[in-house]
């Protein structure tokens, strides 16, 4: 793809000797999908818009749940405070 992007996908395709086809279906997949375009089999593929939604979903719950474990270890504390007395 990187060879594609500085001489074209016509001379890419001839170059590597692989159909002009398949580099620009890459080259769309790479548009639609970012870095996740190529993650492998057996993982979704999310487009780029939705990677970001869940990014930002998933640092949000990241953010409850430290909320929640400071809550629960002073609780711990203050309990532990509580029946050493």
């Amino acid at each position: 793809l990187k060879l594609s992007d500085e001489i074209g996908a016509k001379k890419a395709a001839d170059q590597l000797g692989i159909p002009y086809n398949t580099v620009t279906t890459w080259r769309g997949k790479r548009k639609k999908y970012g870095d996740q375009a190529f993650v492998g089999s057996g993982h979704k593929q999310l487009p780029a818009s939705e990677q970001e939604r869940r990014m930002l979903e998933l640092e949000k719950e990241v953010k409850e749940l430290q909320r929640a474990n400071d809550i629960l270890q002073e609780a711990l504390g203050f309990f532990a405070a509580r029946r050493k007395k």
